[in-house]
């Protein structure tokens, strides 16, 4: 399987056209399609549907589509890292992926600081939650994951960033539970609620409300804060999330209430075991390493 026709197979599915993916690709229509043809039999499988317009993906489509991606990031990113080996100023890329959270601004911080040494070295960010960003640093498409425990760990190296996250419960200020200055598992039981992924796939909450989440009335699950804020203010239900996401100040319709007993998640830098650091990933580790140990002398 050659990546040129990886290329070609990612410019049809993103144009819904071979007619139109030949033009952009500058080849002539009938060389493209026998380029798809040739992949199909290749793999023994039909990966599109030919439309009368436009065509489209079946399921085995779809998940080369995911490989592609997935194989030709990692290309760009090993390209990248070579050509920037030979370089007079050290160049290159540190791919981080990330949840929403304040740390974030920890590591902006180190950026911040490491670019007036290193310009030519350039962040790329991934944000997702916890199972998002470990499956791309797993598969090599991250450098590192900023993720909340609490998390098995044992696989990666980590160092734990500054700060501690409390779950709690987003709501409009008009709601009943916006007078209450904690929120208890019981208010949880009869409301409808706009529940993490990221807590619904480690379970996170199952023995802070002593009954089984699926007792809940979820009436959305989301992976990132932003779109949930909106399906708060917009009166869909409640939104379990980390404190100091989102704006609650005299302006904004929301507030953040949270849990009680306290119900905690501490944001750590992972990176694989396994993992062979460019240039720009060391730098960016060294950074990092020399700022955490800049907090804890002072504190």
């Amino acid at each position: 399987m050659e990546i040129r026709v990886l290329r070609y197979f990612l410019t049809v599915v993103q144009e819904g056209s071979i007619t139109q993916a030949a033009k952009a690709l500058h080849v002539t229509q009938p060389t493209l399609s026998r380029q798809l043809m040739e992949l199909e039999g290749e793999l023994g499988q039909q990966l599109f549907i030919r439309g009368s317009r436009r065509i489209s993906l079946t399921e085995e489509g779809l998940l080369l589509r995911q490989r592609a991606e997935e194989i030709l990031s990692l290309i760009d990113k090993t390209t990248t890292e070579f050509s920037a080996m030979d370089d007079a100023s050290i160049r290159g890329e540190v791919r981080i992926g990330c949840g929403e959270g304040e740390p974030i601004r920890f590591i902006a911080r180190t950026l911040t600081a490491m670019q007036r040494s290193y310009p030519f070295i350039q962040p790329h960010f991934y944000s997702g939650n916890a199972p998002d960003v470990l499956d791309k640093l797993d598969k090599g498409l991250t450098d590192f994951a900023v993720v909340f425990g609490p998390l098995d760990l044992t696989q990666y190296h980590y160092l734990r960033l500054p700060g501690i996250h409390r779950w709690g419960l987003l709501m409009r200020k008009d709601s009943p539970l916006s007078q209450k200055a904690v929120i208890e598992p019981q208010d949880l039981l009869s409301i409808p609620l706009i529940y993490s992924a990221q807590a619904w796939e480690h379970n996170e909450f199952s023995g802070w409300l002593g009954v089984p989440v699926e007792q809940l009335h979820i009436v959305a699950i989301y992976n990132l804060f932003y779109n949930a804020s909106l399906l708060v203010q917009e009166g869909l239900g409640y939104a379990t999330s980390f404190d100091n996401l989102a704006p609650t100040g005299p302006a904004s319709p929301l507030c953040h209430r949270p849990f009680h007993p306290p119900l905690q998640a501490i944001p750590y830098l992972l990176w694989k075991k396994s993992h062979r650091f460019s240039k720009a990933s060391r730098i960016f580790l060294e950074h990092i390493r020399k700022d955490l140990t800049a907090i804890s002398l002072d504190t």
